[in-house]
């Protein structure tokens, strides 16, 4: 596997676990690799070996739950302003887009070297974070779960 490949790999997993779009993977990548004091390729590396049981080194491993932590958190403390009531999806709409973000994360976690499941992923994420507001993948899952619990 070339160095593109296992870094286009990573950043694949990075969407799938986080979940974000291919944009922010690269960014968690560059962030964990920084903190690690390694190459995005070499951090990439070390990921696509843990799928074949080889052992991530621990301040690699560390630098990346943190990455993927931060990319997890809000961006600011302050919270977030619900839409307006007149812009929200129906429930079959929300419900659509969450089942349709799911299918394409467990195809991504399947297949995390595929350009075409991290193309459907980014896509979604998209539709999922302009349908309930929110910039990032994982506040926008929340979000849609929060709102599909309380439709009656």
């Amino acid at each position: 596997m070339t160095e593109d490949e296992t870094v286009a790999r990573a950043i694949g997993m990075i969407m799938a676990i986080t979940p974000c779009s291919a944009r922010d993977a690269r960014l968690v990548l560059a962030s964990a690799a920084a903190a690690a004091h390694v190459s995005d390729a070499e951090l990439a590396a070390a990921m696509t070996a843990a799928t074949e049981g080889v052992a991530t080194p621990v301040h690699v491993e560390r630098a990346l739950r943190h990455a993927v932590e931060c990319a997890r958190s809000p961006e600011s403390p302050a919270p977030a302003v619900a839409a307006p009531v007149a812009m929200r999806a129906s429930r079959a709409g929300t419900e659509e887009v969450l089942i349709r973000f799911r299918a394409c994360q467990a195809r991504l976690a399947a297949e995390p070297g595929s350009e075409q499941a991290r193309r459907e992923m980014d896509d979604v994420t998209y539709t999922l974070c302009v349908l309930m507001g929110r910039s990032r993948a994982h506040e926008a899952v929340l979000v849609a779960q929060d709102r599909l619990a309380t439709f009656t």
